[in-house]
């Protein structure tokens, strides 16, 4: 890894659960779209909460008046300026974004750890993939979290994208043999995790309504 290669807290816990959803070679997303959705608003709240602009006060989002820098700043001013405070579900629901997802994507693809790759369809359609470019930073992430979940004394940022992984189905892909009891208790202690998978259950209850 020379000096310009990002390690692996040099992402934003965004663009660090979306490089670990999204498959090396194919550039495709490992979960469906509305969990990845789902897992990147909940990967924004968090992110927002370690730089310590947001907290979870009872059982409402607020700011903490802490003014940050951050690719996060349009999700943190619209978390500042809403009228009412809401639940960190609704915030979830609220945040969820093809755009934002895509935005993301851009800004590694920006910085070379994934490729641009679109695909024309009849000359119609176009379809736009993201395959991994630069292993490295990904590698240092699955060695963080691994260590996680082996009681390895992970900081923050390793616990928080550890337990956004486990709620959202992405741990089984990643670690199909490691003990899950770690995970469960950083899911259960991470309020933005929790968010999100209270939000993934409503999305597959109303799917099953729909398929019925």
């Amino acid at each position: 890894m020379d000096a310009q290669t990002p390690k692996a807290w040099d992402l934003s816990l965004p663009q660090a659960f979306l490089l670990l959803a999204t498959n090396d070679t194919d550039g495709e997303p490992e979960v469906p779209q509305p969990v990845l959705q789902a897992g990147v608003a909940g990967a924004i709240l968090a992110e927002l909460e370690l730089l310590g602009a947001i907290e979870l006060r009872g059982k409402h989002v607020w700011t903490t008046g802490v003014d940050v820098d951050s690719d996060y700043r349009e999700q943190l001013e619209l978390i500042r300026h809403k009228a009412r405070p809401h639940t960190p579900k609704r915030w979830v629901s609220i945040l969820e974004s093809r755009a934002e997802v895509h935005r993301i994507y851009e800004g590694m693809a920006v910085r070379g750890i994934v490729d641009h790759v679109g695909e024309k369809h009849l000359g119609l359609f176009r379809t736009t993939r993201y395959p991994e470019k630069d292993h490295a930073p990904e590698a240092a992430l699955l060695k963080n979290i691994s260590e996680a979940l082996h009681g390895g004394g992970a900081d923050a940022r390793t616990n928080a994208l550890t337990a956004l992984a486990s709620v959202t189905g992405l741990l089984d892909r990643l670690f199909p043999d490691a003990d899950r009891s770690r995970a469960r208790e950083l899911a259960a202690d991470h309020w933005p995790s929790h968010a999100v998978a209270e939000e993934i259950r409503m999305i597959r209850v109303v799917e099953a309504e729909a398929a019925s």
